[in-house]
């Protein structure tokens, strides 16, 4: 095998993994980041790792859904309008993968690439000495009537279908699962194949100080520029440093990658879900064992070292658009009727955008139209969970190796990137 030298750009948990796959396979990688690993998007999910999220956003059964969600007033999913209309044509292909066809590419695609990042999780976690910021019992959907339980049936019926392992819990179950929690859910559906981490930023501080401790370089520089080196590779332009020579580069820059990859051409239809967190005190006798989605209030409630975590829902806008706290005061308000949630611990939100491709399927592998220029973005919700099984993608695509799993549903080719 030949050693070359790659730039991985962006450390968030995609960028990281992918610096420490190649680094396992003998190249030379040189991972850049304008801030600290695991200091944008990463750092603000719910750090939920679930075989149940190969079900995305863009499902048959949004369709149903549709009148009410357009009505803008609910906490799963807001939108800003003027954003709207200046991506119908990006919205009108995420709707068109709400059909049944696509819909059952996507989940065997996701599927795959979720399992594969499960099993690549803990491999890492175990070398990183980063074991105690996982826990792997499970996680919670928590029905607030029979009604919403039964809406939910086809997601079921989904995860029934790929053997994701997962039982209905009443009541008196549920109290005996996670004994915080009130009467407010008469149903719940345990999804036992998930972990969770309590604190997702520094899992990635600590996957990218096992990357630095094997030689690999961080740089903590905001890239400005990519352009083709004379005769073959690549220079990497960054703020207040001299041009970096490499023979190959991999963008993982989540939101931002469709900014540098402007520059060279290459436009990426991406839309930008954005959501929310804020971090709550308790007052309940006893805490949360593990992360919750109550699906009344349109929000996941995760245990973390620093609270409760509370995430809401999807707000489509632009990238850089002033925060709203419309869905966090929403989604507050409703647990709050069922559950102790205590005070706010943070000053302000936490405010990010899960970079969303209208399939919503990463693109992972090579450019289609530019040599040495590999892709590993639009992960949507799950790019903190999916990090390690993408690497393990791409790298066995760099070394012209057997892949994990099949990339032809990820290939950036699909999008003409």
């Amino acid at each position: 095998m030949t050693q070359r030298s790659f730039a991985v750009i962006g450390a968030g948990m995609v960028g990281v993994c992918c610096a420490l796959e190649l680094q396992a396979r003998g190249h030379r990688v040189t991972l850049f980041e304008r801030g600290e690993p695991g200091g944008e998007t990463s750092s603000g999910n719910a750090g939920v790792a679930a075989r149940s999220s190969l079900v995305p956003l863009n499902h048959p059964g949004l369709w149903q859904a549709l009148p009410s969600l357009l009505g803008n007033r609910s906490g799963a999913l807001r939108y800003s309008p003027a954003y709207a209309l200046r991506r119908v044509a990006r919205l009108a292909g995420f709707l068109g993968q709400a059909r049944q066809r696509p819909f059952e590419q996507t989940t065997k695609a996701l599927d795959a690439l979720i399992v594969h990042s499960r099993q690549r999780h803990r491999h890492w976690a175990s070398e990183a000495r980063a074991q105690h910021l996982w826990r792997h019992d499970g996680w919670l959907y928590l029905y607030r009537s029979r009604q919403a339980y039964e809406a939910a049936r086809s997601i079921r019926e989904t995860w029934s279908g790929f053997g994701v392992a997962h039982e209905t819990l009443d009541a008196h179950a549920l109290r005996s699962v996670e004994p915080g929690l009130g009467s407010g859910y008469p149903l719940a559906v345990w999804v036992r194949d998930a972990d969770s981490a309590s604190d997702p930023r520094r899992v990635v501080q600590a996957y990218a100080a096992l990357f630095v401790n094997n030689g690999g370089r961080l740089l903590q520089a905001a890239v400005q520029q990519l352009t083709q080196a004379s005769g073959q590779g690549w220079l990497v332009h960054s703020a207040g440093r001299p041009a970096e020579a490499v023979d190959e580069v991999v963008v993982a820059l989540g939101p931002w990658s469709p900014a540098l990859l402007g520059e060279l051409g290459l436009k990426v239809p991406m839309l930008y879900e954005r959501g929310y967190h804020m971090h709550y005190g308790w007052n309940g006798v006893q805490p949360l064992v593990r992360p919750v989605y109550d699906t009344g209030a349109a929000c996941v409630l995760a245990p973390m070292g620093r609270g409760l975590r509370l995430s809401t829902g999807v707000e489509l806008n632009d990238l850089d658009a002033p925060a709203s706290s419309a869905q966090l005061d929403m989604a507050e308000r409703a647990v709050r009727t069922c559950l102790p949630l205590g005070a706010r611990l943070d000053t302000q939100a936490w405010t990010g955008a899960r970079p969303t491709l209208p399939d919503s399927r990463p693109a992972i592998g090579a450019s289609s139209r530019l040599p040495g220029l590999w892709l590993a973005l639009g992960h949507q919700h799950i790019g903190f969970s999916t990090g390690p099984g993408t690497a393990a993608l791409l790298g066995s695509l760099v070394d012209r190796q057997p892949t994990p799993f099949d990339p032809r549903p990820f290939a950036p080719g699909r999008f003409r990137l």
